[in-house]
């Protein structure tokens, strides 16, 4: 079965707001802005392998979890609020599932906006629309862009902070105004991540009977 980007929303609002940055090289942005995006593009090219916790917030809605990603093309948001809510990407699907519903959903990775920031290469020159960067005096900036191709579909905040350089949060604003914000309550690098974190088969298959 497949799903639309949006039936993702819930669980891959993560790295796809991440995805969703690609900057449009524009003659409106400064040097300084420029030099703020190379600054995190090579900051998640270097992101090969990382875990940490999460909590998401929508609405009156607070989700909690724990996240794996390793590049290229694998990641995983394992929710512990509610409990069981499962999204992985094993290198070719991005898959979904919900225990409470019973209902597991998967679409070609190619196909969704992570597939950019689990590419091997992280590429910020291209397909996206840089609304604005704000930076502060501490080094910390956000980065509000929304995709060139679909400007009506609604924008990403990405938030960095700065000493050290650290991705910290990131809100999805969809067309309607509504926002989805997550802040990453721990990141660190990982080494010797388990395949197994990256694999997921569908829950809702029973074996047939003879």
């Amino acid at each position: 079965m497949t799903v639309s980007r949006r039936a993702f929303a819930l669980g891959s609002a993560a790295l796809a707001a991440v995805a969703a940055l690609p900057a449009h090289a524009q003659s409106g942005l400064s040097a300084e802005d420029r030099a703020v995006l190379q600054r995190a593009q090579t900051y998640l090219q270097n992101l090969t392998s990382a875990q940490g916790t999460f909590v998401e917030t929508s609405g009156a809605q607070r989700r909690e979890g724990h996240f794996w990603l390793q590049r290229p093309g694998k990641m995983r948001f394992e929710y512990t609020r509610p409990e069981g809510l499962l999204v992985v990407s094993d290198g070719s699907n991005v898959k979904r599932y919900d225990p409470r519903l019973d209902v597991f959903r998967q679409v070609p990775l190619s196909q969704t906006p992570l597939s950019t920031f689990l590419a091997r290469n992280v590429r910020l020159d291209q397909g996206v629309r840089i609304d604005r960067i704000t930076r502060m005096q501490s080094g910390a900036f956000a980065i509000v862009a929304r995709d060139s191709r679909r400007p009506n579909d609604g924008q990403v905040i990405l938030s960095f902070a700065g000493d050290p350089l650290r991705l910290h949060e990131w809100t999805i604003v969809d067309a309607q105004g509504a926002r989805t914000r997550t802040q990453l309550t721990s990141l660190r690098p990982a080494s010797g991540l388990s395949s197994s974190l990256f694999q997921l088969r569908d829950p809702t298959r029973r074996p047939r009977r003879n």
